[in-house]
Parts: structure tokens; sequence; C-alpha cells
């Protein structure tokens, strides 16, 4: 059983008992954090991808320690000008390991989004219905058609919306 997740804007594919470094988190070592945002989640049987992310399912993880990375040199010359500069830095990074990955099934939860995703859809319909004065004459005509309604096309804007209102 793996994921991929996404930590502080990087993705990682974690497993159960894995240990990885990722950018410095917010939280105290020995507390336990847990990354919502599973891009893809593959429980040996079935593999779920998910638009941005999938749903129900989130990654619980301990933090052992913050730490420095390796030390990265930034060095700029400009030749024959005398112009040189060396600088390095380095990154802070966390060690957390992954305790486990939670697949909830959540699928109500999913089944009511959709619901009202549908009822939202039907309400813009209508708004779109009612003000008519920002489509155009085609989509005015297409509306029209689609309606029923006969002995559109020799008329202008302001007729096509009083016809179908």
């Amino acid at each position: 059983m793996y994921a991929i997740v996404e930590i502080s804007g990087k993705q990682f594919k974690v497993e159960k008992k894995q240990k990885l470094f990722v950018n410095r988190i917010d939280a105290e070592e020995g507390k336990k954090v847990s990354f919502d945002n599973v891009l893809m989640f593959n429980d040996g049987n079935k593999l779920s991808i998910g638009s941005p992310v999938v749903s129900g399912v989130k990654v619980d993880a301990k933090v052992l320690k913050h730490l420095k990375s390796d030390k990265v040199i930034v060095f700029k010359k400009k030749r024959r000008k005398g112009y040189k500069v060396k600088n390095g830095h380095r990154q802070q990074i966390t060690q957390i390991e992954i305790n486990d990955i939670i697949s909830g099934a959540s699928k109500k939860s999913s089944a009511a989004k959709k619901e009202v995703k549908k009822d939202s859809s039907k309400t813009s319909v209508k708004e779109k219905k009612q003000d008519f004065s920002k489509l155009s004459v085609a989509e005015l005509k297409k509306i029209a058609t689609e309606k029923g309604i006969s002995g559109i096309s020799s008329l202008k804007k302001a007729d096509l919306i009083k016809k179908l209102s």
C-alpha cells in the first residue's frame, strides 16, 4: 500500500513505516501531523487517482526531528571584470516517519457534494435564462430553438429577449 502525497509544495511517494526528509514543517518534534492532499492511493487491489485529490484518504506521520540539509554553494562570476561572489546556505528540513495511510469510506460525503453541485448547476442555468442581456444573439437564438420558438431568424436582440421572457 502506498500513496502519493503533496507535502509543502512537493510530491512524495510514501509507504507505511517510511522515513523521509521534507521542507520544514511547523510542528514540534514528537508531534503527529496528517496530510490530506493525497494525489494518488493504491491499496494493492484498487488504484485511486484524484482530480486533484483523492477524497477520504489521509496520511498520518510523526515529526522525528528538525535539522538542516547539506550546504548549497552559490558562486557568481563575471569574466574579465574581477567580480566574484561566493554564497551558501543550508535549507531547513524536517525528518518525518509515516505511521499510517488511512482510507476512510467517505462515499456518502462525496455523493452529497455531487448532489449539491447538481443543484447549484440547475440554479446557474435558471440565472442564465433570467439574465438574457449578457448573452449574445447567437446564444439567444439557440435557446429559442431549444424552447421551440419559431420565426427568430430576423429578430433583433431585444425582440429575442422579449420572446424568451
